[in-house]
């Protein structure tokens, strides 16, 4: 039997006082994203590039689609920029397309740490937002957003809930490891 290795806090969650808002919101984006990166270069080399689940991901995939995910979100989302490639984490241009067989990738030779400093950027490009811009601003047009565009608030709830549900999947990959 191991050791169970459960906290009842993480001591790099946010304090549970301080400034609310677009800070708030930065810290548990900067928290969550930096659990990710922990995991998956703390994994050895090979089992970054091994899938240990029926569905088929590795923890570098992981990491790639959610550099990818924030950026769809922040950037080519709420800020209507054009980005290189936003589905850039799958293997087909249409991931919602049930009919295309898409799946998560990572190019070959590309490493852990080279996407953990390229989703650390786009991290600051999200943090910038949230000090800049009001937490009810609705997304700009074009990019992402051509009808229906969401507030920049909804953005950060569903970026927050991607990443723990994808954080909750890594914990388990690690504990098989």
């Amino acid at each position: 039997m191991t050791d169970d290795q459960r906290v009842a806090r993480n001591p790099g969650e946010p304090a549970r006082s301080g400034p609310g808002g677009g800070q708030r919101w930065a810290g548990y984006l900067d928290w969550a994203r930096e659990d990710l990166i922990d995991g998956v270069v703390g994994l050895p080399a090979e089992l970054q590039r091994a899938s240990r689940v029926p569905s088929g991901w590795t923890p570098l995939e992981l990491l790639n689609h959610v550099l990818h995910m924030e950026q769809r979100w922040f950037v080519w989302g709420f800020l209507g920029e054009q980005v290189d490639e936003p589905w850039g984490d799958w293997t087909v241009d249409e991931p919602w397309d049930t009919e295309a067989d898409g799946r998560w990738a990572v190019p070959d030779g590309v490493t852990a740490e080279h996407l953990a400093k390229r989703l650390r950027a786009i991290g600051r490009r999200t943090s910038g937002v949230l000090r800049d811009v009001p937490l009810g601003a609705t997304s700009s047009r074009g990019g992402r957003f051509a009808e229906d565009p969401p507030t920049l608030e909804w953005i950060c709830f569903h970026v927050l809930a991607e990443y723990a549900r994808h954080a909750g999947h890594l914990d388990i990959v690690v504990e098989l490891g």
